[in-house]
């Protein structure tokens, strides 16, 4: 599921825990893939679903750290090519991404052309 916030978007990938405090400026969401929603049965799966969480959003920010924008756009693909098919993540819109990494949303356009498909035309 990405989560839109005020100025940014955050994953929260399978396992993850979403909603309550860590999500109260949340503005809209949007699935990805086939969603299922669980509410933890104890203790245990409470803390584990907020660790898979935190992880979800260490890797964004290991992508973030990367100083090229494109290659940040890049990486923010091939991660999602990992755990979905090519036509959910054709679903998901430029700017979702964009907003995972810090990128526009045309650095997203251009990530997702195949090689030698740079051709850049202003809107």
């Amino acid at each position: 599921m990405i989560l839109f916030k005020q100025y940014h978007t955050e994953f929260a990938g399978p396992g993850a825990a979403i909603g309550g405090v860590l999500d109260e400026e949340c503005q809209q969401v949007l699935p990805v893939g086939n969603l299922s929603l669980l509410q933890p049965q104890n203790h245990k799966e409470r803390q584990d679903a907020y660790l898979i969480r935190r992880q979800w959003i260490r890797l964004a920010y290991e992508l973030t750290e990367k100083t090229i924008p494109l290659q940040r756009a890049q990486l923010i693909l091939n991660q999602f090519e990992t755990y979905f098919d090519q036509d959910t993540i054709l679903r998901v819109p430029d700017d979702a991404f964009a907003l995972l990494v810090g990128v526009l949303p045309t650095t997203i356009r251009m990530a997702r052309r195949p090689p030698g498909q740079f051709n850049l035309r202003s809107r």
